[in-house]
């Protein structure tokens, strides 16, 4: 907890320092931000570390399948009125890339981390979090990450007893099947656009039902929670039954969803949801995500969709047609080598726009958007498909590597 004395010991110290140095040698070598490098490396010489820096925060956890980063970024921001934040804004959610971010904070008060699903039980035990949020399941990097119901029970069993508030999607129920062992639950109606994993019980097995924004399942009774915070419209509606209004600089349905979660976990720390959401507005981009760039005389909105559920609300907030689009995915370590997903969205909502693929797996794609029916161009690279779009800004869309190849194009 915040304002202990200091817990680091000489090892530990060594640690940070040689982590530091590390990520920065990495940097200079132009291989990124260093971050990971410099945790792994931290970690070796100090397997304790994640725990000790923790120590003298107030920690919240941010898991999720999709906006567990623009989360972070929005629950840092409205815990700024309260105090410094340490945060891995960045991204680098595995214990490495945590222990690095929480290294740089000596003199935070709060630290806000996100946290990829499959660690969080560990960094859960590591961290002795104040708060945990928990936005969404769904599939992603079928090779690498457990099916979602694996990964639900594997919350569940990590949070059980767990002396955090956990502040969790009532919407979801595959969040609200992990949430429900914990003793203290703030649930949040943040909506579902994406249901495609979660039409069976994840306690019985059985066939949920979906009567309007409600679910339940009619061989056991597991059912939607009672949500004392929710997302309504453009307002967040809190515990009293108050109405604050969202105003956002990030386009879409779901960032609203990810500003309502925020704001119940502000709550916890005290910081009022007037003042909270306030603070949210002065958020632009994150980690390049939304940005609009200037790239060969033309605007390119970034847009970052991983995983089926991703794409289908990213499809919600581009301009409509005939507003041009590039689509672009890898299918690299990072990403998950497996793309059998890209069957699971629904490509016909691109229907009237011109597209235009590029990136490694740009054939993969093509194959799907034709059996989709849609018209399109497989392109060799950025420049060609931007040459070849007609006038108007472009929107952009790529999962994770392919986003990152485009942004050291476009120099973003």
């Amino acid at each position: 907890m915040a304002g202990n004395s200091d817990p680091l010991t000489p090892r530990a110290k060594l640690a940070v320092t040689a982590g530091k140095a590390v990520a920065a040698a990495s940097r200079a070598a132009g291989r990124g931000s260093g971050s990971v490098i410099g945790g792994r490396v931290a970690l070796k010489l100090d397997p304790d570390l994640l725990a000790r820096l923790a120590q003298n925060l107030d920690v919240t956890l941010v898991s999720a399948t999709n906006g567990k980063t623009t989360t972070t970024r929005l629950i840092a921001e409205a815990l700024g009125a309260a105090g410094e934040v340490v945060s891995n804004a960045l991204g680098a959610n595995m214990p490495a890339g945590i222990t690095s971010a929480l290294a740089g904070g000596s003199d935070a008060k709060f630290g806000v981390i996100e946290v990829d699903e499959k660690y969080l039980a560990g960094v859960a035990r590591d961290t002795d979090p104040k708060c945990i949020a928990l936005l969404n399941l769904s599939r992603d990097q079928l090779d690498r990450a457990a099916e979602t119901r694996m990964l639900a029970e594997n919350w569940r069993e990590g949070l059980s007893g767990s002396k955090a508030v956990v502040v969790a999607n009532a919407d979801d129920p595959l969040v609200v099947w992990a949430a429900s062992s914990s003793p203290n639950v703030i649930w949040v109606a943040a909506g579902q656009m994406w249901k495609d994993d979660a039409w069976s019980c994840p306690s019985c097995g059985g066939v949920m039902q979906r009567p309007g924004d409600d679910w339940f399942c009619g061989e056991c009774g597991f059912r939607r929670p009672t949500p004392s915070w929710a997302l309504s419209g453009d307002h967040v509606l809190d515990p009293h039954g108050s109405a604050w209004p969202i105003h956002l600089q990030l386009p879409g349905r779901a960032n609203k969803a990810n500003a309502a979660s925020s704001a119940a976990v502000a709550a916890v720390f005290g910081v009022p949801p007037q003042v909270a959401l306030e603070r949210m507005y002065r958020v632009q981009a994150v980690a390049g995500r939304y940005d609009v760039v200037q790239f060969m005389q033309r605007d390119l909105r970034l847009l970052l969709a991983k995983n089926p559920a991703g794409w289908l609300e990213t499809f919600s907030l581009i301009d409509p047609p005939p507003t041009p689009v590039i689509l672009s995915v890898n299918a690299r370590g990072a990403d998950g080598t497996d793309t059998s997903w890209l069957w699971d969205v629904d490509y016909t909502r691109l229907t009237g726009h011109p597209i235009f693929v590029v990136g490694d797996r740009k054939l993969d794609l093509a194959v799907r958007l034709e059996v989709a029916g849609q018209h399109f161009q497989v392109c060799d690279n950025l420049d060609q498909a931007v040459q070849q779009a007609p006038p108007g800004r472009i929107e952009v869309i790529a999962n994770y590597t392919a986003f990152q190849d485009l942004r050291r194009r476009v120099g973003n």
